[in-house]
């Protein structure tokens, strides 16, 4: 199961979806953990102001890719590279689209872990 969100970026509504597949995907792309970059990302952001934040260039370029596979896995007729993607927009603020993308993937392991459970008690496992 997987669950599509529109997060608005630049004046455009721009579908990204979240399911089981996203950590692999992820992970084939950029060869990195999905789970500990948006743990990390969510400590270095804060309490969301960019007066206090922790980020890097690195922090930034972690964000770029996740939302990039989130929205290419909600379109696939996005660009290829994320740097094609975001050269679609002027403008494109972590402190307004992380927040959103954090509560989508919460959403979604939410979801699976209650289907989960369900079938647990369905089925007496």
């Amino acid at each position: 199961m997987s669950m599509v969100q529109k997060i608005e970026i630049d004046g455009k509504q721009v579908p990204f979806r979240a399911s089981a597949a996203i950590p692999r995907i992820y992970r084939m792309k950029f060869q990195r953990d999905i789970y500990k970059d948006l743990a990390t990302l969510e400590k270095a952001i804060g309490d969301n102001s960019e007066e206090v934040s922790n980020l890097d260039m690195f922090s930034l370029e972690m964000f770029e890719n996740i939302a990039y596979i989130m929205a290419k896995h909600a379109d696939p007729n996005i660009p290829d590279t994320p740097e094609e993607w975001l050269d679609e927009f002027n403008t494109f603020s972590i402190y307004q689209v992380l927040p959103k993308i954090i509560e989508l993937w919460g959403l979604n392991v939410k979801s699976e872990s209650d289907a989960k459970k369900n079938f647990a008690q369905l089925t007496g496992r």
